[in-house]
């Protein structure tokens, strides 16, 4: 019997095979809070009956079901693919690094059609018991990564799901061991496009990454479920780089509209020969929209630089995931 707070929590998730269709989860999460639940439409008749002074309950129905909310969770050194696959939208196979355990997993954007998660959740009653929530059709319909000073690389992930079964068995979790990411392991890199050069002064950066979807796909003869949600509207992707003055360059970046190719990444202890655990996130064409330096008393000039991520009309924004995991 698990511990009837938090404690006994569980999240776990598996790819879909289909929109929508149950498997039992076989990767478990590792997160510091969710709020993932069944969003109901409901209408109410308002017949007039005689002598009736409140609307009759069983005149009541339910229209349309939707599951929306998120997971917040710390970027670790494997066990990410099935997400990142689901946000960037490409497959992201492994390749094994040379005949060393280090396989790499490339994450090109790409559209998210047939990239769906099953997300069951574990809720502990107060007497131990942990009662199953199962949200099938979950769509990844944004996330964000940050990194402060001193700290450890987070993630935020917003979910569109079909519906709610509550009929599924609880899967047994097991959780092998994972290490955060963190900002001893962080570089920022600009420039030209594979040849980006560290950047010094970063204190804290973020970056999100936003897929917009027709997520109203609603149908006669679908029971009130929806189709799995489409791409309908251009990838946004948006960050913020704070800085102490070390450099004009994103300065002057800011004040002839230019771009550059930015590399954000983790670089963790060493796999095996020249291959080390990594979290990189690479944007070809950034334009910084905010930021000039600005004087605030007597401390370090701290500009604070908010960026767009663009296309180059080449190269692609993706994620690379080393790691030891040999699949997604």
């Amino acid at each position: 019997m698990a511990i009837g707070s938090g404690l006994g929590a569980q999240l776990g998730i598996v790819a879909e095979s289909s929109y929508g269709s149950f498997s039992a989860p076989t990767r478990f999460l590792e997160f510091s809070k969710e709020s993932l639940g069944l969003k109901k439409t409901t209408e109410q008749s308002a017949g007039v009956a005689n002598g009736r002074l409140l609307a009759l309950a069983a005149r009541r129905v339910l229209t349309q079901q939707d599951v929306t909310g998120s997971i917040d969770l710390e970027v670790v050194n494997s066990g990410m693919g099935m997400l990142l696959a689901a946000l960037m939208g490409s497959a992201g196979t492994p390749v094994q690094q040379a005949a060393t355990a280090a396989y790499l997993q490339t994450h090109t954007l790409a559209d998210t059609a047939g990239k769906s998660l099953v997300i069951q959740k574990g809720v502990p009653l107060t007497s131990g018991t942990v009662t199953d929530k199962t949200f099938l059709g979950c769509k990844v319909t944004s996330a964000e990564f940050s990194c402060e000073s001193g700290g450890m690389l987070k993630s935020s992930w917003e979910f569109n799901g079909r519906t709610c079964d509550e009929g599924q068995t609880l899967a047994t979790a097991s959780y092998p061991s994972r290490v955060p990411f963190h900002f001893a392991q962080m570089a920022v890199k600009l420039g030209s496009f594979g040849s980006e050069t560290a950047h010094d002064g970063v204190r804290k950066m973020n970056v999100k990454i936003e897929r917009p979807m027709a997520l109203d796909r609603y149908y006669a003869g679908q029971q009130g479920l929806k189709k799995e949600p489409i791409s309908n509207g251009l990838v946004k992707i948006s960050g913020t780089i704070e800085t102490d003055y070390t450099s004009t360059t994103l300065d002057d970046l800011h004040t002839s509209d230019g771009s550059t190719s930015l590399v954000w990444e983790f670089i963790g202890p060493n796999i095996a020969s020249t291959y080390d655990q990594t979290f990189r996130i690479v944007l070809p064409a950034i334009k910084i929209d905010e930021g000039p330096p600005s004087i605030d008393g007597f401390e370090v000039v701290k500009p604070s630089y908010s960026f767009t991520g663009l296309f180059d009309g080449t190269n692609l924004p993706a994620i690379h995931y080393m790691s030891t995991d040999t699949a997604v």
